[in-house]
């Protein structure tokens, strides 16, 4: 498939290249010695023999290393411990109370409650 690589904020155009899986946003793309966070997806479509045909994908990036502290969880990245009731579970930031980490430095890190949904009030 053909993608555009575009950074986020300006639209500029950072590459071109083919791949055979486009990562969706929330996920780290690594294109050589370049890292990027991949914060959108726009399909682009061509009308061929009177059809809409998917013909290349654009994607919004960031350009950013992935943390060394970013981890799968439930079906996502997330950055920091996602088991802190602070933790943001989010790919773009770790929490509120100590943004660039690491966690196990943070003397507010502590576990969720049992019973405590992530994000919420025990």
């Amino acid at each position: 498939m053909r993608v555009e690589l575009r950074q986020a904020g300006s639209n500029r155009l950072l590459e071109r290249l083919e791949l055979e899986e486009v990562p969706h946003p929330g996920r780290w793309l690594v294109v050589g010695e370049r890292s990027f966070l991949v914060l959108q997806r726009h399909h682009r479509y061509q009308l061929r023999a009177g059809r809409y045909e998917l013909s290349s994908v654009a994607l919004q990036v960031k350009p950013q290393r992935q943390p060394a502290d970013a981890r799968w969880w439930q079906g996502r990245w997330v950055i920091g411990d996602p088991h802190c009731r602070f933790n943001a579970r989010s790919p773009l930031l770790r929490c509120a109370v100590l943004p660039e980490g690491p966690c196990d430095r943070c003397e507010h890190h502590s576990a969720l409650v049992d019973g405590a949904t992530p994000g919420g009030h025990g």
